[in-house]
C-alpha cells in the first residue's frame, strides 16, 4: 500500500491475527484477538522489523558503512536492528541504556544482549551520568571524524517519520483482514511511540475510525501522548493525509509500575495467563506491561462485552531469559 516509499523485505509480512479463545472465555467479556507482530521472522520477530523494512532502505540509500542505534540493555529494537545488519553487511553499533538498578548479571548479558552479539554488534554502555541521546551524538560523530563513512543514526525504537511507516503498513494489513469493520479497538504496548503513531497516522491515511489504545510503559500519560501525537503528525505530513487530533491520542500509565523494564505483579500475572491460556510468549517490558493493563481495563468495564478486540503483540519474549529471575 506504500509503494511509493523506500522499503527493503526483511520480515513475514502479513502477520496472523489469531482469536484468543480461551483468554475470551475465561473473561466472559469482549472477544480478543491478537495480531502476531511477534512473528515477523527477522531475529526471532518483533514489531521492530516493519519499521526496519523503510529504516534500512534508507540506510542503503544514504551509502553509510555504520548504523548506530540505542535502547535500553534489553532492547528488542537494537536486537532486530543488529540483525538487519547482519543480513546487509553493514556494522552495527549499538549504545544501550542501563535503566535497571542492581541488575544481576542475566539481564546484563543474556537475552537479546547475547543475540546482539551473536549478530555481531559492537556494543556500548552509555555511563549512567549521561543523556543517551547526547552520548550517542557524540560517538556518532566521533566515529565520523575517525574514518566512518556518513554514519546513519537511528533513534531508540525506530521512531522518526520513516520508522514509522511500518506501522501506517500495518494498519492496512489489520483493515484488510477487517474489511467488515468489525475491530472496535486496537490495543498496545507504546514505549518510542513509533507504533502507536504509525497505526494513528495509518487510521487517518486509510480512513478507519477504530479506537486506538495505548499502555505506556514508560511515561506518564500527558508525556506519552504529546510525544505520540507530535510524531504521528510528522508521519501524516510525510504520508501528506489528514493530521490526527489530539482526542484520538489515548495512552494509559497505570501499568508502568516502577519504571521501565521494571516487573510488576501484573506483568507477570498477565505473562503467565497468555503462556498457559494461549501457549502464546509475552515479553516483561512491553506486551506483557501492555496485556496486564488490557486485562485490568477489562475488569473495569472499560469495553461493552460486545466488542472485538485486537491487541498488537509487538514481540520480544527473547528477554524473557534475561528476566528468570523476575518470575
Amino acid at each position: 500500500m506504500l509503494e511509493e516509499f523506500n522499503r527493503i523485505s526483511l520480515g513475514h509480512f502479513p502477520t496472523r491475527i489469531e482469536h484468543l479463545k480461551n483468554i475470551s472465555k475465561h473473561f466472559n467479556g469482549p472477544q480478543i484477538y491478537i495480531k502476531r507482530d511477534d512473528c515477523t521472522g527477522l531475529a526471532t520477530g518483533g514489531n521492530k522489523t516493519r519499521k526496519l523494512e523503510f529504516l534500512m532502505a534508507d540506510v542503503i540509500i544514504n551509502k553509510t558503512d555504520l548504523v548506530i542505534t540505542i535502547g535500553a540493555v534489553q532492547s528488542n529494537h537494537a536486537r532486530q536492528t543488529a540483525a538487519a545488519c547482519a543480513l546487509l553487511e553493514i556494522k552495527c553499533l549499538i549504545i544501550l541504556e542501563q535503566r535497571l538498578e542492581n541488575a544481576p548479571d542475566s539481564y546484563m548479558n543474556s537475552g537479546n544482549v547475547f543475540l546482539n552479539k551473536m549478530f555481531g554488534a559492537e556494543i556500548m554502555l552509555c555511563p549512567k551520568s549521561e543523556d543517551i541521546n547526547q552520548y550517542a551524538e557524540k560517538i556518532t560523530n566521533d566515529r565520523k571524524n575517525n574514518g566512518a563513512k556518513n554514519p546513519y543514526f537511528i533513534p531508540a525504537g525506530g521512531a522518526n517519520p520513516i520508522g514509522t511507516l511500518g506501522y501506517v503498513e500495518c494498519m492496512s494489513e489489520i483493515m484488510e483482514h477487517d474489511k467488515d469493520k468489525t475491530f472496535t479497538h486496537i490495543v498496545h504496548g507504546t514505549g518510542s511511540g513509533g507504533t502507536q503513531s504509525g497505526v494513528l497516522a495509518g487510521k487517518k491515511y486509510f480512513n478507519s475510525n477504530i479506537n486506538i489504545i495505548g499502555i505506556s510503559i514508560k511515561n506518564n500519560k500527558e508525556t506519552q501522548e504529546n510525544s505520540v501525537l507530535k510524531l504521528a503528525n510528522e508521519t501524516c505530513n510525510y504520508l501528506k493525509c489528514k493530521t490526527v487530533n489530539r482526542n484520538e491520542v489515548v495512552a494509559f500509565d497505570e501499568y508502568i509500575g516502577a519504571g521501565y523494564g521494571i516487573p510488576t505483579e501484573g506483568m507477570k500475572q498477565a505473562v503467565k495467563l497468555m503462556a498457559q491460556k494461549e501457549a502464546i510468549l509475552l515479553d516483561p517490558v512491553y506486551s506483557g506491561k501492555a496485556f496486564a493493563g488490557l486485562i485490568d481495563l477489562i475488569r473495569k468495564k472499560h469495553f461493552r462485552k460486545s466488542d472485538k478486540i485486537l491487541f498488537i503483540h509487538t514481540g520480544g519474549s527473547v528477554s524473557l531469559f534475561a528476566y528468570e529471575w523476575a518470575f
